[in-house]
């Protein structure tokens, strides 16, 4: 049985070239623990994912991820703009990124339903003009 190890990232906002740093870190780790690959690549998507939404849209944030014996927490936290309508941005193909994130080939509105495809659980917690936290778990059983 392992105990419960946390890590945690500071996502810069400004920076494209770093952006999957923490989940690639995160998939790393999962691997030297034995966990599943196919387990590591649902929670290397989500992560992802969710690192790219941080940079596009909030500024960059904070992730937090809590790997247990049965399951791996992820916690996403942004002070961005938040999201109006969660249900919408749940739609694939729905985005509003900037044409210039565009050009780079983000911002396809695939991140938060791929995040939710790839999670045992999701839960979207936003504020417009306060942030917004995406808690997302993956069971290893």
């Amino acid at each position: 049985m392992i105990n419960t190890i946390n890590l945690k990232y500071d996502i810069d906002g400004e920076d494209f070239t770093r952006a999957g740093e923490a989940s690639a870190a995160v998939k790393k780790t999962l691997r030297q623990l034995g966990v599943k690959p196919e387990l590591i690549r649902k929670i290397a998507i989500s992560l992802y994912e969710g690192e790219i939404n941080m940079v596009i849209h909030a500024n960059g944030g904070v992730i937090e991820v809590f790997i247990s014996e049965n399951k791996v927490d992820m916690v996403l936290c942004d002070t961005g703009k938040g999201i109006e309508n969660i249900e919408l941005a749940m739609k694939e193909g729905y985005s509003t990124a900037p044409d210039e994130v565009r050009s780079l080939g983000f911002g396809a509105g695939m991140g938060l339903s791929n995040m939710k495809k790839n999670s045992d659980e999701m839960r979207i917690e936003s504020t417009v003009d306060v942030g917004t936290t995406v808690f997302m778990t993956v069971n290893l059983e």
